[in-house]
């Protein structure tokens, strides 16, 4: 059994973000390969979210000590306290490290005893530099698209018009509100055949909330309800032309982007900020621009328009690409590797070292030179 666990207390929310889709595709990829994967939840019951994934496997715990009792590979998808384990368990590495001091001893003292993974190679240099490790030791395995974003049939547009679409979490690190200041641009303004669609993704927290009033009284922008599931995604993607992903680079890196490699398999172009681990998901249909910009971000959509919607060759290029598939081959195969050597097994290691008793120095016998007393 692998047991992929949730963060205590929360439950698995459909339709809000890359790592819920990346843990739910995982555990429905390896069952179907009759690999016995399950979701586990803790501290809620069945009111943990497993009503919104029909035919995934859910376990809830009463509390974060139950864990130990868990049998089989253990991989902590989200933030996790410290548990006693008897083997080495997983960490997922989703989102950049805690920007404040305060929270580095906590995380550390998190992972420490854990086999690390990231999404991308630049979510690995990143913890890396954070945890203090070698980046060797962390894994990557790369983030994907289900199959159902490459072969939804594309909806026709308008001939001369262009349909965008923002589909990122409402919070200011998606970049929402340099989407916004381009908004201003005059190079966007005045074009009345560029529409813009943004998803109430992130909308139940009170920060998305606050800035889903703002862009239901904005009068350029249609705000349209989250999908809540893959395939409805791929309908709403195929519906428009770019996909923008504005992320903020001041205070947040975006680990991969999965929303980027959805949008291409979905024959959109992206436009994307050239930060993180975004520029790792080119799929051959990418413009990156640079961060927290309105005017680059501007430039950029201007370019991905003038390029075009993808054609069917380079489209079913893109698809081939950062799949399901590929993506669960490469989580078995970091499972059926030799576990890295933890920072807690080094530090041990060198604090074994320390306590030996120093080396007696032994001296060589002094030699008389001939003819001396």
């Amino acid at each position: 059994m692998i047991s992929f666990i949730w963060e205590p207390g929360l439950p698995l929310p459909a339709g809000t973000g890359g790592s819920e889709n990346y843990t739910i595709g995982h555990v429905r990829e390896l069952n179907r390969r009759g690999v016995a994967a399950q979701v586990v939840t803790i501290g809620l019951g069945t009111a943990d979210g497993r009503d919104e994934f029909v035919g995934v496997p859910f376990f809830a715990l009463a509390n974060v000590g139950e864990v130990a009792a868990l049998e089989g590979t253990v991989v902590f998808v989200t933030d996790f306290p410290a548990v006693q384990l008897d083997r080495t368990a997983y960490q997922f590495l989703h989102i950049p490290p805690p920007l404040r001091d305060r929270d580095h001893g906590r995380v550390v003292a998190q992972t420490q005893d854990r086999a690390l993974i990231a999404t991308s190679q630049f979510g690995a240099g990143l913890w890396a530099d954070f945890l203090d490790v070698d980046v060797a030791t962390i894994q990557v395995v790369y983030p994907f698209a289900e199959s159902c974003f490459g072969e939804q049939v594309r909806a026709a547009g308008t001939p001369g018009a262009t349909r965008v679409l923002y589909a990122g979490r409402l919070t200011p690190e998606k970049g929402i509100y340099t989407l916004l200041a381009m908004l201003h641009s005059d190079l966007i303004a005045p074009d009345a055949e560029l529409s813009f669609t943004v998803t109430t993704a992130g909308d139940d927290k009170p920060q998305g909330h606050l800035i889903s009033g703002l862009l239901q009284a904005h009068p350029g922008i249609r705000l349209v309800p989250a999908r809540k599931s893959p395939a409805a995604m791929a309908a709403l993607m195929a519906e428009h032309d770019v996909v923008v992903m504005p992320s903020n680079s001041q205070y947040w890196h975006e680990t991969f982007g999965i929303v980027s490699i959805e949008a291409q398999h979905a024959g959109c172009r992206v436009v994307a900020s050239d930060d993180g681990g975004l520029p790792e998901t080119d799929c051959g249909a990418i413009t990156l621009v640079a961060p927290d910009n309105a005017e680059a971000l501007a430039q950029g959509l201007r370019r991905a328009i003038a390029l075009g919607v993808p054609t069917h060759t380079e489209r079913a290029r893109a698809a081939a690409r950062f799949t399901l598939g590929r993506s669960v081959d490469e989580l078995l195969a970091v499972f059926a590797r030799p576990l890295p050597v933890t920072p807690a097994t080094i530090v041990r290691e060198l604090e074994a070292i320390a306590l030996l008793p120093a080396a007696r120095v032994i001296r060589p016998p002094q030699i008389e030179a001939a003819g001396t007393k």
